[in-house]
């Protein structure tokens, strides 16, 4: 399923006659890092597929996860859709109707599948999905070729890049969900070995509580590498003396807060995160099961005893804030969490995705803030909005984040499902208040 080369990789130029100029080595430098680099990110998101059987890259299992098939085709309508039609005046599309049946959400390109019938796509078949994949990368390859260090080539191709690399995270929770819905409780790495996951008789590392002076601190991707457009513009923010939990939370205590009834205790709860305890019948996070000899957890790698000193993962929002005001806490802002991790960035052993995805685990130590960044999606208490002086761009691309600024809320940090490149402190996820089959947790927060 994966290829090494494109057939069209630059190759570079003879040495020029005497008298000539030289050639432009920089812009053949340029080309052989972006065609590299391509490479690379497609690569991984078909080697995420390759687990899976052509029946599983088929399945639905519910309106917010898209078939793993469908993400392989959508990924590569991005770069046909923005790059291809935009740069190559002679490029022919390999089906017209693609356009329509892999648009996600961009109103401005026209008329798109609706998402939560993704699932009944069985034509174009896998084979035709890995077709066209191959079609639009010998595209790609001739026109990196001709285009790479053009700024407004090389800035759509990163922003695609970086697209694919969220769609990878979702392949990973979307076939979560999907492989957990069948009885069997398959494993998606079914080789990996079960001591890949954390232990279930380790201890956490101590809940220790880490003061921030507050202050006027800059918050925001300030430039210098890629961010999304949603990071900027940086900017002040007013914040008052906080403290932050030096761990994120783990099974063991999500397992006293459900122990104590924390799931039948309206007061814990926001109105609405009550009402959808209720309409769905929450008893656990997500993923747990309570069987004869204890709860067991669902991951990748099959069903596992509940480990304590693992970090919970699959929280909703709604849980997020419950457990927090058991706990006598809170959620931080996202202003204080981006301010607490600017000066610790991201470690080079957490649990990120090309690291082979595996259970988020225990802390290592106190003495600082830990897993920060690589272990689950951190829920803040701050809503989706923009920040200050923020504009999205012109035309169907400024559709890509502006347009879900509302009824959102904050995560940061990163998971063990997220690519390492976009693992950074001014990095911000989204999601609905009830969404939970991300690998999303929670760091607690008081006030000083």
């Amino acid at each position: 399923m994966l290829r090494t080369a494109l057939a069209t990789d630059p190759v570079a130029p003879d040495p020029s006659p005497a008298g000539r100029p030289a050639p432009d080595r920089r812009a053949f430098e340029e080309a052989a890092h972006e065609s590299a680099r391509y490479l690379q990110v497609r690569s991984v998101t078909e080697g995420l597929a390759e687990p899976l059987s052509a029946e599983d890259c088929q399945v639905q299992s519910m309106p917010d996860a898209s078939p793993v098939k469908w993400h392989l085709a959508h990924t590569t309508w991005f770069f046909e859709t923005f790059v291809l039609a935009a740069f190559e005046p002679g490029y022919r599309p390999f089906h017209p109707a693609f356009r329509m049946l892999f648009n996600s959400y961009y109103e401005a390109v026209g008329a798109k599948h609706p998402r939560p019938r993704r699932g009944l796509l069985s034509r174009p078949s896998l084979d035709e999905v890995l077709a066209y994949r191959r079609h639009v990368d010998d595209a790609m390859g001739r026109a990196i070729g001709r285009h790479a260090g053009r700024g407004g080539f090389d800035a759509i191709v990163e922003l695609g890049l970086n697209h694919e690399q969220q769609h990878q995270e979702l392949i990973l929770t979307d076939a979560k969900h999907m492989l957990s819905c069948n009885p069997l409780l398959p494993e998606y790495f079914p080789d990996a070995g079960a001591a890949a996951g954390p232990a279930q008789a380790a201890v956490a590392a101590p809940l220790r509580w880490l003061g921030h002076a507050g202050g006027i601190v800059r918050i925001g991707h300030a430039g210098g590498g890629f961010c999304f457009d949603n990071e900027t513009p940086a900017h002040d923010a007013l914040l008052r003396p906080f403290q932050l939990a030096s761990r994120p939370v783990t099974e063991g205590e999500l397992l006293a807060f459900v122990e104590d009834g924390g799931y039948r205790r309206p007061e814990l709860w926001l109105s609405a995160g009550w009402d959808t305890v209720r309409a769905a019948g929450w008893q656990a996070p997500m993923y747990w099961r309570q069987a004869d000899d204890g709860w067991r957890v669902y991951t990748l790698r099959g069903e596992r005893p509940l480990a304590p000193a693992a970090t919970a993962a699959h929280l909703s929002y709604y849980e997020a804030d419950a457990y927090a005001r058991w706990a006598g806490a809170r959620l931080p802002t996202e202003a204080e969490w981006e301010a607490a991790a600017l000066a610790r960035p991201p470690a080079g052993d957490d649990n990120l995705l090309d690291a082979l995805p595996r259970d988020p685990g225990p802390a290592r130590g106190a003495a600082d803030l830990q897993r920060l960044y690589g272990d689950v999606w951190e829920w803040t208490a701050s809503p989706y909005t923009a920040y200050p002086g923020y504009r999205p761009a012109e035309g169907a691309i400024g559709e890509y984040n502006g347009k879900f600024m509302c009824d959102q809320w904050v995560l940061r940090g990163g998971s063990c499902a997220t690519p390492r490149t976009h693992v950074r402190a001014t990095y911000r996820n989204f999601f609905p208040a009830q969404a939970r089959w991300q690998f999303s947790g929670l760091r607690l927060a008081r006030d000083e």
